[in-house]
């Protein structure tokens, strides 16, 4: 069936994907696929165990060891076969089933918190979700969906990326001049991984020029003003020979864990 790509709305102040399905099956047959533990081990991302009950606390498990702890969450509404609401950390993920002749209309909203990322992680969160959610219809009509690789991964988050405005820089006032930011979410990837990756798993020093990943043919660079392996790296910018701003990038761990496992990218650019 062929699915609508995720919205990206706000509720509340908070930025929050939406997802629509039209499900070939019954209100009852869907609520128990997003509910039931054997069902939930065909497309979600993670082992849950709960009671079905308001108040109920959610253990989250995850099948491979990433590095990263589940958390935990709430159930917040529960109405059979209509409405299950519950948090995942400080995210809130709400799934209506709406009667649609002779099957459903899955609606599912996921209000989108600051411990993972927010409105930054909003690309990742949905392509992840349009790969469950296709799980989910092919074990609704008793299929095994392929796991998707990891390029049409990344494939799907540039298009959400380029869709929700998310690779976009903002520019601020600074006592120099300007500064103009950039921020890209890479969630699952370790900050030391991204790190060697961008300098070929050779650490520059002050003085030396960036690694060529840093800078580009439009901001031609001048030598490295401070580094701290991992997660800060700046250079002058340079034009006609003249310094005239910096560029900086830092990685930092997201804060949903308290090892590097989880970050996201920074880039900055200060020019006067």
């Amino acid at each position: 069936m062929e699915s609508t790509p995720a919205t990206l709305t706000t509720t509340d102040g908070r930025p929050t994907l939406r997802f629509e399905r039209h499900l070939a099956h019954s209100p009852h047959r869907v609520w128990k696929a997003i509910t039931d533990p054997e069902d939930l081990l065909h497309w979600f991302p993670a082992r849950m165990e709960t009671d079905l009950e308001v108040g109920a606390p959610i253990r989250f498990t995850f099948e491979e060891d990433f590095g990263v702890d589940p958390g935990g969450g709430e159930i917040l509404e529960i109405d059979p076969p209509r409405l299950f609401e519950y948090t995942w950390r400080d995210d809130v993920l709400r799934w209506e089933i709406l009667p649609d002749g002779q099957g459903c209309r899955l609606i599912f909203l996921h209000t989108l918190g600051d411990e993972g990322g927010g409105k930054l992680a909003a690309a990742r969160n949905a392509a992840g979700w349009d790969a469950c959610l296709e799980a989910l219809e092919a074990r609704l009509a008793g299929r095994t969906a392929e796991q998707p690789r990891s390029e049409q991964m990344l494939a799907a988050m540039e298009q959400y990326i380029e869709r929700f405005g998310l690779g976009e820089g903002a520019v601020h006032d600074h006592p120099d001049g300007y500064l103009i930011r950039f921020q890209r979410d890479l969630v699952w990837r370790p900050v030391d991984e991204v790190w060697s990756m961008l300098v070929d798993d050779k650490d520059p020093a002050v003085g030396s020029e960036p690694p060529w990943r840093f800078a580009n043919e439009h901001a031609p660079a001048g030598p490295v003003t401070e580094v701290e392996r991992a997660h800060h790296l700046e250079f002058a910018w340079l034009h006609d020979g003249a310094q005239v701003g910096r560029i900086s990038w830092e990685l930092t761990a997201a804060p949903t864990s308290g090892e590097p496992r989880d970050g996201h990218r920074v880039g900055t650019v200060t020019a006067r």
